[in-house]
């Protein structure tokens, strides 16, 4: 993927005045590219036949103009700027693993809080402008393309690569960005060494408007091409102080997160319009949510609550054989295949939860989710009879979850929402069990908030 913020070819290859120089007066300008991380770049040879130059065209085609954002970015930052319509670098975690009958309670697992820049580097591959390993573990990046031209002829070519790696500790408002400039490279005559780069880290947008922030770190600000290949990775890092954000004991702020590479022609050579670029926005949020840990901070009120990204996260259910939620995953995979075997009967029947566009929505409200499985029961009731346990061994299971706004008794709370969008069936006591303390738990570790702000999708695997 291409920025698309500032277009895809950010200098266009239109002649700029002739500019003298000590050697000589030719007309000398720089061309610039946005391009996938990566993407396969064209040789001088191939640029200098007109090959290459038609190749970059066709790959700043590809891109998606105007996009800012992720495809699972959630909460305000989604309107923002345009989100991509193809999905992330995601690592679902190693779940499906765990069978062992003699297993304790069964827990979501931990979700990863570091990220390598291999990890970046595999997680990205040569077409995703982002990966998200987690929603404490995320990167972006960018390849910037350099031709140089005299006299309307390319005599040299120059790269770099930028991956912006953000990170965040365990119950932590700190979020560290750790930028990685890799794979720089030159070809024929070319002035790069001695090109300045500026890097930046912008907040361009906050809900709500007016936050402050701590930055550290080392970022460098303006180094030349040649001292950025020798430094090759610094970080920055921002803190929001609890009591900004929204009204509440959620203290919700959003805010979207802009690296900005931008560099200058050295001397001798020219250009028309902006040179550089900006990466795709990263979205953290932070809050203080009662019902999450760290609420109190540990008795420090500036340390209370978490920062996160605000990126739909994965719940991976297991159907595989000595799974302990093995029967509540076969449920939900049914759900998703083949919705017009549940029950209830619906002719259109497609229940939320399946991508990143149509996500569940937590509700911490008891009434909601009591609302939510006595209208489930009634199903299970009506189709299996009221013996539908079998003396105690089952339980009525539904999905979408009692625990999410999209449970079997939405219509009552949403006049707009369709009757009967949802799948009711008894299945092992211990199955539902185990469904019911993994999701628990995946809600604490991944730190989902109730209300239309986050959202999770489920996965089924085995």
């Amino acid at each position: 993927m291409i920025s698309g913020l500032l277009g895809s070819c950010l200098s266009s290859a239109q002649a700029a005045p002739a500019v003298s120089s000590a050697a000589n007066s030719d007309d000398l300008r720089v061309e610039s590219y946005v391009l996938p991380v990566g993407a396969a770049k064209p040789s001088l040879e191939e640029l200098q036949s007109g090959r290459g130059v038609q190749r970059l065209q066709e790959l700043a085609r590809q891109a998606e103009p105007g996009v800012g954002l992720a495809a699972e970015t959630v909460g305000p930052a989604a309107s923002h700027t345009p989100v991509s319509d193809r999905d992330s670098g995601t690592e679902l975690p190693a779940q499906d693993e765990r069978a062992a009958p003699a297993e304790p309670t069964p827990t979501a697992p931990e979700p990863a809080r570091t990220m390598t820049f291999n990890e970046c580097k595999k997680g990205l591959g040569s077409d995703k402008a982002f990966f998200i390993k987690s929603r404490f573990a995320v990167c972006n990046g960018a390849s910037f393309l350099q031709t140089w031209v005299r006299n309307n002829r390319p005599v040299g070519e120059s790269m770099f690569n930028v991956r912006v790696v953000g990170t965040i500790a365990k119950n932590s408002r700190t979020i560290d960005f750790r930028y990685y400039f890799t794979d720089f490279e030159t070809s024929g005559t070319t002035g790069a060494a001695a090109m300045p780069i500026t890097t930046k880290g912008s907040i361009p947008k906050s809900w709500p408007a007016g936050a402050r922030y701590t930055r550290g770190g080392n970022k460098p600000g303006t180094k030349t091409f040649a001292e950025l290949k020798a430094l090759r990775t610094f970080h920055e890092t921002v803190t929001a102080k609890p009591g900004q954000g929204s009204s509440g004991a959620t203290d919700l702020l959003f805010a979207v997160y802009e690296p900005v590479i931008s560099y200058s022609p050295p001397a001798g050579w020219t250009l028309t319009g902006a040179l550089g670029g900006k990466l795709f926005m990263l979205a953290p949020r932070w809050e203080t949510a009662t019902y999450l840990a760290n609420s109190t901070g540990g008795g420090n009120p500036e340390k209370k609550g978490a920062a996160t990204f605000s990126y739909v996260p994965t719940l991976t259910l297991s159907a595989k054989e000595g799974a302990l939620e093995r029967a509540e995953a076969q449920h939900i995979r049914q759900a998703f295949l083949n919705p017009q075997d549940t029950k209830p009967y619906m002719s259109a029947k497609k229940v939320p939860g399946q991508t990143a566009k149509d996500p569940l929505h937590r509700t911490v409200s008891a009434k909601r989710n009591e609302d939510n499985r006595k209208a489930a029961v009634k199903q299970c009731k009506r189709y299996w009879g009221s013996n539908y346990t079998n003396g105690g061994k089952k339980e009525c299971d539904e999905y979408p979850f009692a625990s999410t706004y999209e449970g079997a008794a939405e219509p009552d709370y949403d006049a707009d929402a369709k009757k009967f969008n949802f799948s009711a069936k008894p299945i092992a006591k211990d199955d539902n069990k185990a469904g019911g303390l993994i999701l628990k738990s995946f809600y604490a570790k991944n730190r989902i908030l109730d209300g239309m702000d986050d959202g999770f999708i489920v996965k089924i695997v085995g």
